[in-house]
């Protein structure tokens, strides 16, 4: 499976977006996964919760949402290696009190280089074809997303 999604890295660096996220169920093996490549080609994964609430503890309360999207993409630009940043632990991005869609923040990212995070939800198949779920539907932080823009790796368990 490593060398499938090396492989698959290495694809999209033509594309226009360059996101590929890592679904599956919880437990599945995305985080030994992600942690491998980067073993396997000499980079680090960034742990995006820790870095970007480390940011945000600094910022005064009205700030936070406001600041979020530029402090990630100072925080993706310090940890990327070359044109690649490996990203997992990205929940504190659905807080709601940020009010910023987590999907276009890291597609936004994946513009400027290649971006492999993991996907920390579900997917599910509807008529409209294959979907990108967090948090149940009663849930404040309940996201429903398309896949447009996204290379999927599914991993089985």
């Amino acid at each position: 499976m490593l060398l499938r999604l090396k492989q698959r890295v290495d694809e999209i660096a033509p594309l226009h977006s360059k996101l590929i996220l890592l679904i599956g169920p919880p437990g599945c093996g995305k985080t030994a996964l992600i942690s491998g490549l980067a073993e396997h080609i000499g980079a680090s994964v960034l742990n995006l919760g820790f870095e970007i609430s480390t940011g945000l503890a600094k910022l005064p309360n009205k700030q936070r949402r406001l600041q979020a999207g530029n402090l990630l993409r100072e925080i993706a630009d310090e940890h990327a290696s070359g044109d690649l940043l490996l990203v997992d632990n990205i929940e504190l991005l659905f807080d709601t009190s940020l009010a910023i869609n987590p999907l276009d923040l890291l597609k936004r990212l994946a513009h400027a280089r290649r971006v492999v995070a993991v996907w920390p939800g579900a997917h599910r198949e509807g008529s409209a074809g294959t979907r990108l779920t967090y948090a149940e539907t009663s849930h404040p932080e309940h996201r429903d997303d398309s896949l447009e823009g996204v290379v999927p790796f599914y991993i089985q368990t």
